[in-house]
């Protein structure tokens, strides 16, 4: 009941506040108009000298036609308004036309030419009797229908710069953050709702977007949410505990219509509903944009992970906890559509945020990203998506060197897992295929080596001394022929995976060295003809 009677008052207020406006305005005019006919003619007359010489036929007839005028040209207006709206709503999202109604600057506008109609229609018909002109009224009607004939070409203007998609796009941000900012003087359950329907309609901008295919405008949808975001976090401890409850109108979101009971206790007692809604908006754009619109899924993963080293800076676990566990349905989704290229870019920025866990100190953090990073990685070999795995293996030895280096009390545990990633199957046919994450091991090995840790560097040998001697051999020719640190392809990544820097590429005899008479000599650099890194499957 509540709800339909706000929805009542909404709908009554469309109108009646410009209603209440125009009059309001009209009184005005009238007053002025008033005023100016109390004054005396003589000023009128040093500026208008023509108005003395007007007969009173003659300014009927012009008042008349003045007023026929600016009828026809807001109709015009209005008509061609209407049209290009509709359309800009239809393509992008109907919040426009809502967004169009309520700017005050179209109310003036619309309002002015009323007004002006009005006003010139008025005081033709009150001259019927008149003698002589009054000048103060009739002054005013000329001057009210010049302005409204020069205001009419730069209202298009604004009109169409007002529906430039982009510009929409920060107005409904605007907006949402307004609304929050209103709801921390004292909660109300309608803020709620306008803020949940603005979260909505930029996702829906997106999606239609990616649809017509317009890059630029789903990208900035995409980044408006992390805008929105940002802008929240600072302002959620001003809000009041009721915000936070999800309940009455929230339960029946379609976000949140499926989640179980305990899942929604869950988000009141975590306080993180809002951004909840916000990732399950990202979520649903990644998965539209999978093996459709890259870009899209690309930047979504940046922001995730700029909101999750945010909320490490910041210790807000529960925070934290739904951005790995977004992560994680990312690359469930990218395994799912079979989307590599996608998911290897999402692992890039998951394999960073476990870097920043390791940075700010957070080593627990560190090792559950790397677990579900091999889990995935484990998950897409079963699935034939061999190059996800490699992929995952040359970042968890990324996580590892950041650990060792910054003597992260997580460095060994990280160790351990990067050394069970290629043991998703004990199947003999498939650890022979895994050469990707063996070479990331003996990169790894290089590492230790180059720090003078031989017991680490043991360790990963001691994990591939039953590999096959052919492609220990192919592994360790790869390593040594590589000397070009950047992809030879366009990436965002931009790394070779095959690549390691001189003095750790000079490591690598005396790593394989440990397996003895098994691992064929080095062929020959004229001969030498590696496989290339299998990082060509992603592209």
């Amino acid at each position: 009941m509540e709800r339909r009677s706000g929805s009542r008052f909404a709908g009554a207020r469309v109108w009646l506040i410009p209603f209440g406006a125009v009059v309001l305005a009209g009184l005005a005019l009238l007053g002025i108009t008033v005023w100016i006919e109390g004054l005396s003619d003589v000023w009128l007359d040093a500026l208008f000298p023509w108005l003395g010489r007007l007969e009173p036929s003659a300014a009927i007839e012009t008042l008349s036609n003045a007023a026929e005028v600016v009828a026809a040209v807001l109709a015009i207006a209005i008509t061609v308004v209407a049209i290009v709206v509709e359309l800009a709503a239809n393509r992008y999202t109907h919040r426009i036309t809502e967004l169009f109604v309520r700017e005050p600057a179209n109310l003036a506008v619309m309002g002015f030419f009323v007004l002006t109609a009005l006003h010139c229609m008025w005081v033709s018909a009150t001259l019927g009797d008149e003698t002589s002109v009054r000048h103060g009224a009739v002054a005013m009607s000329l001057a009210m229908v010049t302005l409204s004939l020069l205001l009419l070409l730069p209202y298009f203007a604004y009109v169409f710069v007002f529906l430039q998609p982009l510009n929409v796009v920060d107005r409904i941000r605007a907006h949402a953050s307004r609304v929050v900012e209103k709801a921390t003087s004292g909660y109300q359950h309608g803020l709620r709702a306008q803020m949940v329907t603005s979260i909505e309609q930029l996702e829906d901008v997106a999606l239609n977007a990616m649809e017509h295919k317009d890059s630029g405008i789903s990208l900035a949808a995409v980044e408006a949410l992390h805008q929105f975001l940002s802008d929240y976090e600072p302002t959620r401890d001003q809000l009041a505990g009721a915000w936070f409850e999800v309940d009455r109108s929230l339960v029946h979101d379609p976000d949140f219509i499926a989640m179980a009971p305990q899942v929604r206790e869950d988000l009141t007692r975590s306080r993180t509903w809002v951004e909840m809604k916000v990732l399950r908006q990202y979520h649903n754009l990644y998965v539209d944009a999978l093996n459709h619109m890259r870009g899209v899924a690309y930047l979504i993963s940046l922001n995730t992970h700029r909101l999750a080293t945010t909320a490490l800076e910041q210790h807000q676990p529960a925070m934290f906890d739904l951005t790995m566990r977004i992560f994680n349905t990312y690359l469930r989704a990218g395994i799912n559509a079979r989307d590599v290229r996608t998911t290897y870019y999402t692992l890039h920025h998951y394999r960073g945020l476990a870097e920043d866990a390791v940075r700010l100190g957070r080593p627990e953090c560190a090792v559950g990203i790397t677990a579900h990073l091999r889990y995935y990685g484990q998950t897409a070999f079963a699935q034939s998506l061999s190059f996800i795995l490699e992929a995952v293996a040359y970042d968890i030895a990324q996580v590892c060197e950041s650990a060792f280096t910054q003597e992260s009390p997580a460095a060994d545990e990280l160790l351990d897992l990067f050394l069970t990633v290629d043991k998703e199957s004990d199947s003999p046919a498939q650890e022979s295929t895994l050469r990707g994450v063996r070479r990331s091991q003996v990169q790894l090995a290089t590492f230790f080596l180059e720090r003078q840790d031989e017991s680490r560097a043991r360790r990963v040998w001691d994990d591939m001394r039953n590999e096959r001697p052919e492609r220990l051999a192919s592994i360790r020719d790869e390593l040594l022929a590589e000397d070009q640190a950047d992809y030879w392809e366009i990436t965002d990544r931009g790394v070779n995976f095959g690549y390691l820097p001189p003095t750790r590429r000079a490591r690598v005899p005396e790593f394989f060295a440990w397996f003895g008479d098994r691992v064929p000599p080095p062929a020959q650099e004229s001969e030498a003809a590696p496989e290339p890194a299998l990082q060509a499957r992603a592209t």
